[in-house]
C-alpha cells in the first residue's frame, strides 16, 4: 500500500522523521510509492494571527518543497479547508483517491494543532489506516525531559541542565540524510496556489528572504563558519548581523532544530556547554526553544490567550488605542521603538533584544495588555511562531514562566546607546533623526536637544515619560500583594 505524507510545518526533504519514515515503508511494497499532502487552511490562519508575509515565505517554500519532492518521485498534492475542523475528512478522501493505506506525520504541540491531529488520527484508525507520527520540531519530545517528580520544568536553566544531560546520557537523535527515491506513480502533483483566499501576500518579501532549504542550509553553515565563534558578545548588537537570522527557516520547517544543534556541535569539537562561548551560548538559544515547546504541552493555557502565571490576570491594563497605534507604528518619540516597530513593518523581521525592548515598552511603558503586541507580532512576523512569540512577551510582560521580574523595566534610551552607540540602527530606520550628529541626542531627543528640536525633525516627543511610566508600573503590580 502507498504512504500518505502529510507536511505542516516540516518543509524539507533532508532530516524530515516522518517523510523518511514513509519512504522506507513504501520501499519494500511492490505496489507502494509515496503521496504527500499539504493542508491550506486559510480561515484558521487568519484565527491564529499568521501574517501575510508568514504565508508567502511559506508558499515560496512549499514550492521549493514540491521540486525537491519531485525529484524522489513524490507528487504534492494540496488540499484546502477553511479550518483544521475539515482536516480529517478531506484526508481521508486523499487517501481513499490515492489508495493510502498508512498516514506518516510530524507532531506539532499547539493546542488547535495537537487537536486536529487527535482528531485526524481517530478517523484514519476508524478507516482502517494505520498511522505514524513523529518528533520534529524538537530534539526531545516535550515532556521527555522532565523533574524528579515528573513534572514539566517552569525554569529554563534546570531544564537547560537536564535537557544536556539527557543528551549526553542517551542517544541524540543523528540528522537524517535525503530519503530513498520512489518508483513513479500515477498521481499527478498540484500547482501551487498563487492565491489563498482573505491573504494577500503579493508583498512577501521575496528577496529578503529566500525560501526553500538550500537557502537555510546555506545559512547554517555560514553562520556556524563565521559569526558563531562571536555569537555571545555580538548577538545583542542589533545593528550588525551578528545572529543567524534562520528563525523563519525553523518556523517553515525549511531546517530542523536537529540541523542547528549538530552543526554547532560540529564547530565546536563536540562541546554543548563549554569551548566556544559563541558556540554555548547559541545552543542555549536552541534549548529555550525547546523550554518553550515545553511550556505549550504542559501548560496548554498560554495556546489559549491566558498567562502562565494565572494570578497576573488582575494586572489593570489600561486601554488606549492611540498609545497602541502609536506603538504599532512607530510614532512613540522613543527612537529606538520607533526604528524597530518600522524595521518590523518593512522586513516582518526583528533582532531579539529590539522584540524585548519593544515588549517591555509596550507592556511597562504603555501598561498595555501584552496580548495585544503578541498579536501585533503574529500578524507581522515572517518567522511567527506561537511558542516563541508567546514566551517572549510573557517574559517581557514578567506574566510568563521564569519571566523579568515586574519591577525591570528596560531604559530604551540606555538600551539603545549600549547597543547602537552610534545610532546606525536608528538613522536608518527613522530618517526624522537621520541629520541628527549629536551622540547622545539620536538616542534621547527631548533630553539632549536644544529647544525646537522636535518641531524641526517633525518626529514627536515621548509619548510617555520613562520615571513616570516605571511609577505606574509598580503601582499596577502592587494590585496582586
Amino acid at each position: 500500500m502507498r504512504a500518505l505524507m502529510w507536511f505542516r510545518g516540516d518543509l524539507r526533504v533532508r532530516d524530515n522523521p516522518a517523510l523518511d519514515a514513509a519512504c522506507r515503508a513504501a520501499s519494500k511494497d511492490a505496489n507502494g510509492g509515496v503521496v504527500a499532502a499539504f493542508t491550506i487552511c486559510p480561515k484558521q490562519w487568519q484565527a491564529h494571527d499568521w501574517a501575510d508575509v508568514r504565508v508567502g515565505f511559506m508558499m515560496r517554500t512549499l514550492a521549493e518543497l514540491q521540486d525537491a519532492l519531485a525529484e524522489r518521485n513524490i507528487p504534492l498534492r494540496i488540499v484546502t479547508t477553511p479550518t483544521f475542523a475539515e482536516a480529517p475528512k478531506a484526508l481521508g478522501w486523499l487517501a481513499q483517491e490515492v489508495r493510502a493505506g498508512a498516514l506518516y506525520f510530524n507532531d506539532e504541540y499547539e493546542i488547535n494543532e495537537q487537536r486536529r491531529d487527535e482528531q485526524v488520527q481517530a478517523a484514519f484508525e476508524k478507516a482502517g489506516r494505520a498511522v505514524h507520527r513523529f518528533t520534529d520540531q524538537v530534539v526531545f519530545r516535550p515532556g521527555e525531559v522532565l523533574t524528579k517528580d515528573e513534572r514539566f520544568y517552569t525554569v529554563f536553566t534546570p531544564f537547560k541542565k537536564a535537557w544536556i544531560n539527557h543528551w549526553r546520557e542517551g542517544e541524540p537523535p543523528e540528522v537524517l540524510g535525503l530519503p530513498k527515491k520512489q518508483p513513479e506513480i500515477d498521481v499527478a502533483s498540484d500547482e501551487i496556489p498563487q492565491h489563498v483566499s482573505g491573504i494577500d501576500f503579493t508583498n512577501d518579501l521575496a528577496e529578503r528572504w529566500p525560501a526553500g532549504e538550500k537557502e537555510a542550509a546555506k545559512r547554517l553553515d555560514r553562520f556556524v563558519e563565521g559569526r558563531l565563534a562571536d555569537y555571545k558578545d555580538a548577538r545583542d548588537l542589533y545593528p550588525m548581523d551578528g545572529t543567524s537570522t534562520l528563525s523563519p527557516y525553523l518556523a517553515a520547517g525549511a531546517i530542523s532544530p536537529r540541523q542547528c544543534f549538530w552543526g554547532a556541535l560540529e564547530a565546536n569539537n563536540n562541546r554543548l556547554d563549554s569551548g566556544s562561548k559563541g558556540a554555548a551560548t547559541w545552543i542555549s538559544e536552541l534549548i529555550w526553544r525547546e523550554f518553550y515547546r515545553n511550556i505549550l504541552v504542559g501548560f496548554p493555557r498560554v495556546s489559549m490567550h491566558q498567562p502562565f502565571r494565572t494570578e497576573t490576570r488582575s494586572i489593570p491594563w489600561r486601554d488606549d488605542e492611540e498609545e497602541l497605534a502609536a506603538w504599532k507604528e512607530g510614532r512613540t518619540g522613543y527612537p529606538v521603538v520607533d526604528a524597530a516597530m518600522r524595521c518590523l513593518s518593512a522586513t516582518g523581521w526583528m533582532h531579539n533584544r529590539l522584540r524585548m525592548i519593544v515588549a517591555m515598552f509596550l507592556s511597562k511603558h504603555l501598561l498595555l495588555d501584552w496580548r495585544l503586541g503578541e498579536k501585533h507580532f503574529m500578524r507581522s512576523l515572517v518567522d511567527g511562531d506561537l511558542a516563541n512569540n508567546n514566551g517572549g512577551w510573557q517574559w517581557s510582560a514578567s506574566t510568563g514562566t521564569d519571566a523579568a521580574p515586574y519591577f525591570r523595566v528596560f531604559n530604551p534610551f540606555l538600551q539603545s546607546k549600549r547597543y547602537d552607540p552610534k545610532g546606525e540602527f536608528i538613522r536608518a530606520w527613522v530618517p526624522e533623526l537621520a541629520g541628527v550628529e549629536d551622540g547622545n541626542a539620536i538616542h534621547n531627543p527631548q533630553e539632549h536637544a536644544g529647544g525646537g528640536l522636535f518641531a524641526r525633525l517633525d518626529y514627536p516627543e515621548p509619548i510617555v515619560d520613562h520615571a513616570k511610566a516605571r511609577d505606574r508600573v509598580m503601582e499596577a503590580w502592587g494590585v496582586m500583594k
